[in-house]
């Protein structure tokens, strides 16, 4: 949660907007969806939110993806200071979550005023700090989750999980139900203000009340079976919510069911911004979901890197050991192939087993061709491929995936979280002028690392916790002396080395993973774990040197984690209302309940036509 408003700016913003008679604050109202102000307009205007959300989101250079999430700002905090003092046009659109109150006040109003409030410019100072500091650990996420029921079975068992396992971490949580459908506006705003997070829940036969909680949150889930069709009627969706892609699907299985199914059907009828694939009843998964959304889950994102990229394998060893969870996963090239098996479930074991037999014993590059469009066939990598992950759809996995690939069609990359895996895998994977490119919907692509060959940009657009950097674009991939003095066809042929085809297959693997410096250092930057194993003397092109790889990839990540403070959950992990209260007068009490005053004016405002339990 973010940290307290100053009692002192709070104190001198309500005598600047509403304190005197000859103000020139005005007072206006936004409907969920309306836009207070868009990037690049003028600030003119410091505005102050008097109840509602407002949510904070940066347009992203390419239009193809959703705006990026910054934050939340609550009633009676500013909106808009920071560009006004600096006199500079606004940096991100502001759009009304939910219905709201707003004041308004010219900037020369505000400067005229604030001369006679000598704390206020301090205390804004104050503020932007903190908020740029909760920006960067996540403090600016939302609190406040509506879980909408999509199938005839009750999902109230599945949410209560959820607060559960968000209370076993140390945060307050208040499951909401259709109970409080009569009650006033202004109790909704003061159980939100009195807990970490508020979980609305709507079952299907409800639909006044889940339209309701659609208006009322700042993210929405959608919670439906896999094995059933989706609901053949409108979802309650809220319009600001599917605008910016904050409307999410989870789908929740029979344990008898080994793996999702169906879910591009519930993708087309939803058209949620993320997806998440659960077990009934498992704790596991509620515990996960939980991370997801207290902002603590955490991404794995790994980098392209050849042969090299058996590193990721160590790394993943480590992360097992030390119980770092891994939530959400995707990556470029030769990373992509390794993260695809979190994604579908594999264990530890079974991940090794299988890159061991795809990689190390089949020589999947030996198949050269006269090169017309690659070095290579790609016959033998196809069917590794097809081997692999036959015809899965990667909406079917059990962890949410991407895997990256350049579009030479349209010069940028491409984000695969739907379609074929084997088809996705094969376009990240298609090192120019070493496999073939392949053509999908028309467009032509090729290995992803030519344009992103760490993609923690396409992580941090589908999460706002921790992110884990597994990087070999540093690590020596090509043989100097193998350049410098390279062997004859003879001796290739005579050593078996030609299976791993001539100097130039190195030269051209090595070419493909070689991002700018500027975009690799704000790969890097968006890290939270940077790790960059070193496997010394292992060639981009040595598909035997699974062992040495491996074991950089698990010394270079047992290292990087003695290094943390605590677990890597909390790297990002907001503050709590119970962390800013002083002792012994706590906003909750140990079980997470407000405390008796607390809930003596919740439950004032609960009589207004309503059930006085939360919980029946």
């Amino acid at each position: 949660m973010p940290a307290p408003r100053s009692d002192r700016l709070e104190d001198a913003l309500h005598r600047i907007f509403e304190g005197g008679k000859n103000t020139r604050a005005s007072w206006f109202a936004l409907t969920g969806g309306e836009v207070l102000f868009a990037e690049g307009d003028n600030a003119d205007t410091l505005y102050l939110l008097r109840s509602g959300r407002l949510g904070v989101f940066r347009r992203d250079s390419d239009e193809d993806r959703p705006p990026q999430f910054v934050g939340v700002i609550r009633p009676g905090e500013p909106a808009g200071e920071m560009a006004m003092l600096a006199g500079t046009v606004h940096t991100a659109d502001v759009v009304a979550l939910r219905d709201c109150e707003v004041l308004a006040l010219p900037r020369d109003a505000f400067f005229e005023a604030a001369r006679t409030e000598p704390d206020l410019m301090v205390e804004l100072s104050r503020l932007m700090i903190q908020r740029a500091r909760d920006r960067r650990s996540g403090g600016g996420e939302p609190s406040v989750f509506g879980f909408i029921s999509a199938r005839p079975r009750p999902i109230r068992a599945f949410i209560e999980r959820i607060a559960a396992a968000i209370e076993a971490d140390g945060f307050t949580c208040q499951v909401i139900d259709h109970s409080a459908l009569a009650s006033a506006a202004d109790w909704f705003s003061r159980v939100e203000d009195a807990h970490d997070f508020v979980l609305y829940v709507a079952e299907q036969d409800e639909p006044a009340w889940a339209a309701l909680c659609a208006r009322q949150v700042d993210r929405v889930f959608v919670v439906g079976n896999g094995i059933l069709a989706p609901p053949n009627r409108p979802m309650p969706h809220a319009g600001v919510l599917d605008a910016q892609r904050r409307t999410d699907l989870i789908l929740l299985r029979d344990p008898r069911m080994s793996r999702p199914a169906n879910t591009s059907v519930w993708l087309d009828a939803v058209q949620p911004g993320r997806w998440f694939q659960c077990v009934e009843g498992d704790q596991a998964d509620a515990d996960r979901m939980a991370r997801v959304v207290t902002g603590t889950a955490v991404g794995v994102v790994m980098s392209g890197g050849g042969a090299r990229a058996y590193s990721h394998i160590g790394a993943l060893r480590a992360l097992h050991e030390a119980g770092v969870p891994i939530d959400f996963v995707g990556g470029s090239s030769m990373g992509a192939v390794i993260a695809a098996g979190p994604a579908l479930g594999w264990t530890q074991e079974e991940l090794e087993v299988r890159i061991r037999k795809a990689f190390v014993e089949s020589d999947p590059l030996s198949d050269l061709a006269f090169p017309m469009l690659a070095m290579t066939r790609a016959h033998k990598v196809d069917r590794l491929l097809q081997d692999a992950y036959g015809d899965i759809d990667l909406a079917d996995l059990v962890r949410p995936f991407f895997a990256v690939s350049t579009n030479l069609t349209s010069g940028k990359i491409e984000v695969h979280r739907r379609g074929l895996m084997r088809r996705a895998i094969r376009a990240s994977i298609a090192i120019p002028g070493l496999l073939p490119p392949i053509v999908i919907d028309g467009q032509v692509l090729v290995d992803g690392a030519v344009l992103k060959n760490l993609p923690t940009d396409v992580m941090r657009q589908m999460h706002g916790g921790p992110i884990i950097g597994v990087d070999m674009s540093e690590a020596r991939g090509v043989d100097a002396a193998l350049i410098e003095h390279p062997p004859s066809i003879w001796r290739l042929i005579a050593t078996g080395a030609w299976r791993r085809g001539p100097p130039i297959v190195s030269i051209l693997m090595r070419s493909a993973t070689l991002t700018t410096d500027a975009d690799i250092e704000s790969s890097r930057a968006a890290t939270d774990v940077l790790i960059q194993p070193r496997p010394d003397g292992l060639d981009i092109r040595d598909w035997k040197g699974f062992d040495a790889g491996v074991a950089a990839g698990y010394s270079a990540t047992r290292d990087v984690l003695s290094t943390l403070d605590g677990p890597v959950t909390g790297l990002r992990r907001r503050r709590s209302i119970s962390d800013d209260a002083p002792p012994g007068t706590g906003g909750e009490t140990a079980t997470g309940s407000p405390r008796p005053d607390v809930a003596e004016t919740l439950r004032r405002g609960a009589r207004r036509g309503r059930k006085e339990k939360l919980r029946p």
